[in-house]
């Protein structure tokens, strides 16, 4: 059996819930035909660059397969048929990623910024600021 990333974008204005309903759907697809899912990595809501359908967020979701191509086929078929789902991307790889994705990572790496300890710092007044960087 071959290994893909699989990643889709649904509506924004479902619900987490409804989000996990689509997933499961797809897994049981995905089983169905012979194949397993390994991580299941939801996104979030992010926005889109351009507008799809009208909508200007998603929620995205990575999954990672194992199974032959006729599941994937079948699950690109049910997913270009659903309305909520606004975009899918399958991409064949040599082997998966080990721990989080890049998105994650990047997830991550902006929480641990945002309570770092520059934060912490008394700021200056503005009116020696403006002294210090005038010289």
């Amino acid at each position: 059996m071959a290994l893909y990333e699989h990643v889709f974008l649904a509506r924004q204005d479902l619900s987490p819930q409804q989000v996990d309903a689509l997933v499961e759907q797809y897994k049981g697809v995905i089983e169905g035909n012979g194949g397993s899912v390994g991580r299941v990595e939801n996104w979030g809501v992010k926005s889109l660059t351009f507008r799809i359908k009208k909508n200007r967020k998603a929620y995205f979701t990575l999954m990672d397969l194992d199974c032959p191509p006729d599941a994937v086929k079948e699950v690109e078929r049910q997913m270009s048929i659903s309305e909520d789902v606004l975009r899918y991307m399958t991409i064949k790889v040599d082997a998966h990623e080990e721990g989080p994705s890049a998105m994650m990572q990047k997830r991550d790496d902006r929480d641990r910024r945002d309570r770092g300890p520059r934060d912490d710092r008394p700021r200056r007044p503005r009116e020696q600021q403006s002294e210090g960087s005038a010289s």
